[in-house]
């Protein structure tokens, strides 16, 4: 069930907003497009009034929504553009592709639980929003539709995955949190066939990426 969004849902929108500039969130698209779709469309109706509150929420499967800064963050490091063709591996409840699509994007996302992959086709479809859903191991990524401009790793891999490094176009960028217990925010841009430029920009916590063996085994 959709909840409308009325204006206090509006009003709360926009003061998650003014939060994110004043943790030095400055790029204009990604506040646009945060402003524009509602948070609380992803969240449990039990979270409801929590939706625009700068914390990580529970959803299905033991799986999180991730806190309004790291969507932001992340979205802001990926450095959308119009028109690009973006994977993001780990839908969960379906508001960082959302927020993707909004800006304008070709976007395709890819889930392992089988409840948040149909829960949140669902809810595209509700929303009327044109996002190609997968379910599957995000390691393998989508090699139909590859490459692509951008992608995104919304759950903590150990290392950074050798396929969606391979899926990732000339000059494409990647953001993905890598390690273990704690991850740091990786960016890699692929220079060429065989070089990348990796930076860090800071810690993190993310749910676990899992591996094909243990996908295969639930």
């Amino acid at each position: 069930m959709i909840i409308a969004d009325t204006t206090l849902y509006q009003g709360m929108r926009a003061k998650m907003i003014e939060q994110l500039r004043k943790k030095e969130i400055f790029d204009e698209n990604v506040l646009q497009a945060m402003k524009t779709m509602p948070r609380h469309y992803f969240v449990p109706f039990s979270l409801i009034a929590h939706s625009y509150q700068d914390q990580a929420l529970p959803i299905a499967c033991q799986q999180t929504i991730s806190q309004p800064y790291t969507v932001a963050f992340q979205t802001t490091l990926l450095s959308v553009k119009p028109d690009m063709k973006i994977l993001e591996i780990g839908t969960g409840s379906g508001y960082q592709a959302a927020i993707l699509k909004t800006m304008n994007t070709t976007v395709y996302t890819i889930e392992r639980h089988r409840q948040l992959y149909e829960d949140a086709k669902h809810l595209f479809a509700t929303l009327k929003l044109n996002i190609a859903t997968k379910h599957g191991d995000g390691h393998a990524g989508w090699t139909e539709f590859a490459p692509f401009d951008r992608i995104i790793v919304t759950c903590g891999a150990t290392t950074i995955p050798e396929k969606l490094i391979a899926q990732l176009k000339i000059g494409g960028i990647m953001i993905c949190p890598t390690g273990d217990k704690c991850q740091e925010m990786k960016k890699i841009v692929k220079t060429d066939e065989n070089n990348l430029n990796i930076t860090t920009h800071g810690y993190c916590a993310f749910v676990p990426m899992l591996s094909q063996t243990e996908y295969q085994s639930q």
